[in-house]
């Protein structure tokens, strides 16, 4: 990429051209590439080249009609605009935007999809794989010059762009400028976190402060009441069970709460953090608080099974899985109870170590037994017997009795086929959860036969 001498019949002319100071002159070349850049565009690149009239003609326009330049991607454009795929060492174009494939292109990728399906060497590999026919892809390239292209990878970055654009102004945002009294453009370090199995999440600043907003997730309409939840939030205010909310809708469903800086989730497999989580569950469920509405543990799973377009399970034994959870409600019916408020969803991601312990996501909360609590931990944690157990001896402090034991064991028997069912509505909506679906089901299986076996002897 520099100038630094060589002898050619045209260097030799001019070195015997008796009007140039060749040496003089030669001293410019060498400075090229730095007087040439601030003639240049913002961001443009300068590169020089010693390959031959037309080679170095060919590579300037190349690179400053040529899209940016990538040193990770693995394609390149070549001199006839088809994209080829690049060795190890050279650097690439830059893939940017949306593609779409249409008439015979769509035809060939469509047919090579097919076949490369039913290759096992492809079967982690990305579908561009199909574009490939040889060294070189099927589509042309469509090239665009670095400073027409404006990469997004940010809310704030999309509103700098096209602040005027209507559909900018979501119903989060106005939600924000209506709790805070701010412009739209006062909400600063917008970034979106984790998605949640339920809902997601991002975290803003306003005025210097960091809080986070629920957005509720695909399909929650039809799981969460958002007025009871409203309610609840209502009865555990002031408890120090967790940060108030800043704000709750009860029509939305978005929820405003303060950032905790320095926050981490509970660890299952910690001794010290299960018995910290026990302590605050069993502190929440002796005060014993109400509320006017229920959760229907047994009804639960037969709402979330009739949301499925597919009146099928995914699981050919579902039937008799089912069938083996249901026989345990008429025995857990007779046992003792003493309903209260009762979390639903207290599960390790929900217990945060702050610089107080805290509770949170009390959307599923309602009147319940609070023992269903313990199973809820202990089927999300993928717990055996023998971890649902220690969980049960810190709950109860030691002093648990034989059938209160086999209750969580039947309540951790439901819970497991309750969030399967779960799963299997939100996989309709294209939402996968993976090994943690696998899991519950699993749950309901182990524990059923479990709780049975232990009913059987008493």
């Amino acid at each position: 990429d520099r100038i630094v001498g060589g002898e050619t019949p045209k260097t030799k002319a001019m070195r015997e051209n008796p009007a140039i100071d060749y040496e003089r002159e030669f001293s410019k070349l060498r400075e090229l590439k730095r007087l040439i850049l601030p003639l240049c565009a913002p961001g443009a690149e300068v590169h020089l080249t010693n390959d031959g009239n037309m080679a170095a003609f060919t590579a300037a326009v190349e690179l400053a009609a040529g899209a940016e330049k990538d040193v990770s991607s693995d394609v390149r454009v070549n001199r006839k605009g088809e994209l080829v795929r690049k060795a190890t060492t050279e650097a690439g174009n830059r893939m940017v935007g949306i593609a779409y494939l249409c008439g015979e292109n769509a035809v060939r990728v469509r047919s090579q999809l097919a076949g490369l399906d039913q290759m096992r060497r492809y079967a982690g590999a990305f579908w561009e794989e199909a574009l490939y026919f040889g060294d070189r892809m099927t589509v042309p390239a469509r090239v665009l010059p670095a400073e027409e292209v404006l990469e997004i990878n940010s809310y704030e970055q999309l509103r700098e762009l096209d602040s005027s654009s209507n559909n900018l102004q979501t119903g989060a945002v106005a939600a924000i400028c209506k709790v805070f009294g701010v412009q739209a453009d006062e909400i600063t370090n917008i970034v979106v976190l984790k998605k949640g199995m339920t809902n997601r999440y991002f975290m803003f600043s306003v005025r210097g402060d960091q809080y986070i907003m629920r957005i509720p997730g695909e399909g929650t309409d039809r799981l969460i009441n958002r007025r009871q939840e409203a309610r609840v939030y209502e009865a555990i205010r002031g408890k120090g069970l967790c940060d108030d909310p800043i704000y709750i809708s009860a029509e939305t469903g978005y929820k405003i709460t303060k950032y905790l800086p320095g926050v981490r989730v509970c660890d299952p497999e910690s001794e010290g953090d299960l018995q910290s989580c026990m302590a605050k569950l069993r502190e929440f469920h002796r005060m014993h608080l109400k509320v006017e509405h229920r959760f229907d543990l047994w009804g639960q799973i037969d709402f979330y099974e009739s949301l499925w377009p597919d009146p099928r399970s995914m699981y050919r034994d579902y039937t008799e899985t089912k069938a083996a959870v249901f026989r345990l409600k008429d025995w857990v019916d007779a046992q003792w109870k003493e309903d209260c408020l009762t979390h639903i969803d207290a599960v390790c991601d929900n217990f945060l170590f702050a610089d107080a312990l805290q509770l949170t996501d009390w959307e599923y909360a309602g009147m319940q037994d609070p023992h269903v609590d313990l199973a809820m931990f202990a089927v999300y944690s993928n717990f055996d017997r023998a971890k649902l157990d220690r969980l049960i001896d810190l709950y109860f402090e030691g002093q648990c009795p034989r059938e209160a034991r086999i209750k969580v064991y039947c309540y951790a028997a439901a819970c497991g086929l309750l969030w399967s069912n779960w799963c299997e509505y939100k996989s309709s909506l294209g939402v996968e959860f993976g090994e943690y679906s696998l899991q519950q089901y699993r749950a309901a299986k182990d524990f059923s036969k479990l709780a049975r076996k232990e009913i059987e002897r008493l």
